[in-house]
C-alpha cells in the first residue's frame, strides 16, 4: 500500500487503512508502541493488561470491622447542585 505523510497541524500524520488495522489488531484509541529498525518505522500494539476481577474476592479483601464514613469534599467550585 502506498502512502503519503501529512502535516497536522504542527505534527505529521500517516493515514491507516481499516483493513490493516484489523490485520494488525489495533483499533482507533489503541496504544501502540513505534519504534525504528534499520530505517523503517515499526508499530505494534501495545501489551494490554487487564485482570478479571471477582466481586467476592474484592469483598473479602476489606477489613473486618471496616466502618464507612461520610466525606466533605469542601464547598461547591463550579455549578454543583446540592
Amino acid at each position: 500500500m502506498l502512502a503519503k505523510i501529512q502535516k497536522w497541524g504542527n505534527s505529521q500524520g500517516l493515514r491507516i487503512t481499516k483493513a490493516l488495522l484489523a490485520d494488525a489488531h489495533i483499533n482507533v484509541g489503541d496504544d501502540v508502541n513505534i519504534t525504528v529498525k534499520e530505517g523503517a518505522l515499526i508499530v505494534t500494539p501495545t501489551q494490554r493488561i487487564r485482570k478479571k476481577y471477582n466481586l467476592k474476592d474484592l469483598v473479602e479483601k476489606i477489613p473486618e470491622g471496616f466502618q464507612t464514613q461520610e466525606m466533605d469534599w469542601g464547598n461547591p467550585v463550579g455549578k454543583e447542585v446540592w
